[in-house]
């Protein structure tokens, strides 16, 4: 049994495949497992909190990762060590998440992009047709990540207190969610990851997409995004499209085709869930083992 992974900081998919492709189980779900944030305890527990994973651990032969906080080393072999442990005779491969997202969009051509993560956290890559390249080290949630739920999801809270927002928002965002600033704090401060818990108010973005209001928060966030990490690639945004996976990106699409057209740049496929991508590319390569 081979497992491919798809883990934000919010939730994590596991799907379940034979060596020809074919799905075993169930798709199955735990909370995100981003090493960056959890510790191991943390995310062994994660892993043990899904009976179905513990069931089937002993006849796993390969598991493929593909995660939020993946991107450095330190918490790349920390997963990797705890994941060796849980699936004691699998070969395990932990890679960050924007591969993921690259297979599932470039697919089997390997055709040159770049390609951008917009989820809970946000990314951006150039692909040569072989290689990833990233050209900005990611400080993570609270210092870069535009356009990502969590960037969204600040927006919104500022925009709340500070007054910014329109009067019958306000009122439906204080009916929606609990915004005693005891509580709110409670979650940032206090409770593990506050990215994920800012990035849970972005739905409300997408549920008022009749205000002018919203619509434009969501250009202004990929405006940002654009110029921020797209445009560390302006060298090769004439020849390529910029491809785009992640919640987030595939319910903007209509503002990134604004955004795009204003800034110049080419916009190719969106992919929600990168997971269902992954599965041809990892049999076809076990295969030609």
């Amino acid at each position: 049994m081979i497992f491919i992974v798809d883990s934000g900081s919010t939730k994590c998919d596991w799907l379940a495949i034979d060596m020809n492709g074919n799905q075993v189980l169930e798709k199955q779900r735990t909370r995100g497992m981003n090493p960056a944030i959890l510790s191991p305890a943390k995310l062994e527990a994660t892993i043990r909190s899904n009976p179905v994973l513990i069931a089937n651990k002993n006849i796993v032969t390969h598991v493929f990762f593909y995660g939020a906080g993946c991107g450095t080393e330190k918490p790349r072999l920390m997963l990797h060590t705890v994941l060796s442990t849980f699936f004691p005779n699998a070969k395990i491969e932990v890679r960050e998440d924007t591969y993921a997202a690259v297979y599932a969009t470039v697919g089997h051509s390997h055709d040159a992009a770049v390609v951008c993560i917009m989820g809970t956290g946000s990314n951006c890559s150039y692909f040569d047709g072989e290689e990833l390249h990233q050209r900005v080290a990611s400080l993570g949630y609270s210092v870069m990540d535009d356009a990502s739920g969590n960037y969204f999801g600040k927006q919104l809270l500022r925009d709340y207190f500070f007054n910014h927002m329109p009067e019958n928002l306000r009122v439906s965002m204080a009916e929606k969610y609990n915004l005693d600033t005891d509580f709110i704090k409670y979650n940032l401060y206090k409770q593990p990851n506050p990215n994920a818990y800012l990035a849970s108010f972005a739905e409300f973005i997408f549920l008022n997409k009749d205000s002018a209001y919203t619509t434009e928060l969501i250009r202004n966030g990929i405006r940002t995004f654009a110029k921020n990490m797209i445009f560390q690639f302006k060298d090769v945004l004439d020849k390529v499209p910029v491809h785009f996976a992640g919640s987030i990106a595939f319910f903007s699409q209509e503002e990134i085709h604004e955004v795009a057209g204003e800034m110049g740049f080419k916009v190719g496929v969106f992919q929600r869930r990168p997971i269902e991508g992954l599965v041809q590319y990892h049999i076809s390569k076990l295969k030609k083992n």
